[in-house]
């Protein structure tokens, strides 16, 4: 596709995300997987649901734009999910593990922000201002999430990473 103007960029950026997305239905479930935490292996399977809509979202919009999501290799993801595997593959104590799993999928929510952002700030300027509400509520789950791993590393997983252990010695 020639990016000759910006519907062709907008196009490009959607399937961007719709590879990303994918990338990261496939990752999920071993994230889940590895984590240890019980509420953090939820918050990977409850976002895992909200993937396979947002998969769904994305391809509502490349058909009412007559585009196929195909054809495009989202490297960023693959960059990203490449760090999560390294990290499960290190076998660190499994507090640890953990808060690095978060920390690696807050990596992915932060990049998919800007993607949905952007995409979000294209729609709108194309005039396609029903896509842009779906990528808005995209968008506003990604965000949910984040805040949502934020939440738990702070009130459980970072402190336990912290000073792993300790009640094994008293």
């Amino acid at each position: 596709m020639e990016l000759d103007d910006l519907r062709a960029l907008y196009v490009e950026g959607l399937k961007d995300l719709w590879s990303a997305e994918n990338q990261l239905l496939k990752a999920l479930p071993r994230m889940a997987k590895a984590a240890t935490h019980p509420q953090l292996k939820r918050a990977f399977l409850k976002h895992e649901k909200q993937t396979e809509q947002h998969v769904k979202r994305i391809e509502r919009i490349c058909k009412e734009l007559d585009e196929s999501p195909r054809g495009k290799k989202c490297v960023g993801m693959e960059g990203l999910i490449e760090e999560g595997k390294e990290l499960i593959q290190e076998k660190p104590e499994k507090e640890v593990l953990d808060a690095g799993l978060i920390a690696a999928a807050q990596h992915v929510e932060h990049y998919e922000m800007a993607g949905y952002g952007t995409c979000r700030t294209w729609a709108r300027l194309l005039g396609y201002t029903a896509q842009a509400e779906l990528l808005q509520t995209t968008l506003d789950e990604e965000q949910q999430t984040d805040l949502d791993l934020t939440a738990l590393a702070e009130s459980s997983v970072n402190l336990e990473a912290a000073s792993p252990e300790e009640d094994d010695e008293e």
